[in-house]
């Protein structure tokens, strides 16, 4: 009766102002949370971390304190996804999965996927590649975690391919799950071992002209948190972000009948959480689709035609 009531229960969303070492301190005794996703300030001098000036180093075993207290609220079945870039200093690159996979790995948690979500746009470099990637490690307390494929399904490449003769009995019938394929290596064609193995996940992150922008300098999607929540949980139950933000992982899971907890020590961010949680109830909050694909500019676009200011620098003298 109790999990019923749980699955046919309203979701809500529940946020707390402070430093989430702090807030998870004072909680009920034993509470859980059948979800962690977050993504950690990257101590680079956003506004939200330049109260800190934490070393490299300090930053680091700061993180690895995080880790401690989330491990701690997360039950058997539960999940972590850990999505992270890179700290840079003095143009070094510092791939912070890297750096706090052992924090994880050292409380006993297990590594399910190193999951790369690529986007197009991003901080242009002039010493070094620039940057197009970040990761999401998804951790697992157990292996009796939560993996719901079927909602995060894409469409079949090849719809109507079959069996070879060499498939003996299956010979000649349709070799595709009708529901779609798993979201692996690429968003929507990759085969299901690579989502089990080294997937890349192709979704536009938040820019000026992303229908989710607010003024957070480092938001994401919501369709990112979507494929997450979907996969990693059921109805019914309660995600935790202790880095909350403008809310984006509260809106997710409520989209899908989860609840939602968000700690943030911004209280203006999570103004506009609160303000943006409303805006879902009422059906007027505006995200972008899930699964639509970036927009690829057509050459007749004019954004897509080389300027006549290069023209007359391509050419070369004979």
């Amino acid at each position: 009766m109790k999990s019923a009531a749980k699955k046919n229960s309203k979701p809500t969303a529940v946020f707390y102002h402070g430093d989430i070492l702090q807030v998870l301190e004072k909680a009920p005794k034993g509470k859980k949370y059948d979800l962690i996703i977050t993504s950690p300030p990257y101590n680079i001098r956003k506004v939200y971390e330049r109260s800190a000036n934490l070393t490299f180093d300090q930053y680091i075993l700061w993180l690895d304190a995080v880790i401690g207290a989330l491990v701690d609220v997360l039950p058997e079945h539960g999940s972590i996804c850990w999505q992270v870039g890179s700290f840079i200093k003095d143009g070094e690159v510092f791939p912070l999965d890297i750096y706090t996979y052992e924090s994880f790995k050292r409380r006993g948690l297990q590594l399910r996927n190193r999951i790369v979500w690529r986007f197009n746009f991003g901080l242009h470099s002039k010493k070094r590649l620039s940057g197009r990637y970040e990761t999401i490690l998804w951790f697992t307390k157990s292996a009796q975690h939560r993996f719901n494929l079927d909602p995060i399904r894409v469409p079949q490449l090849y719809p109507g391919k079959r069996h070879s003769k060499a498939k003996g009995k299956d010979s000649g019938k349709l070799s595709g799950n009708p529901l779609g394929k798993n979201p692996s290596d690429y968003w929507e064609f990759s085969a299901e071992e690579y989502f089990r193995n080294d997937p890349v996940w192709d979704i536009p992150n938040v820019k000026a002209n992303h229908p989710e922008k607010t003024i957070h300098p480092c938001q994401f999607p919501v369709e990112l948190v979507e494929r997450c929540i979907l996969a990693f949980t059921n109805p019914g139950d309660t995600v935790l972000d202790p880095f909350m933000g403008t809310g984006t992982t509260a809106i997710a899971a409520m989209k899908h009948g989860r609840s939602a907890v968000g700690i943030d020590k911004d209280a203006t961010f999570l103004k506009i959480a609160r303000e943006r949680v409303s805006q879902l109830s009422q059906g007027k909050l505006k995200v972008r689709d899930s699964g639509r694909k970036t927009h690829i500019p057509k050459l007749t676009e004019k954004v897509a035609r080389v300027p006549d200011e290069w023209k007359s620098g391509m050419v070369r003298e004979v």
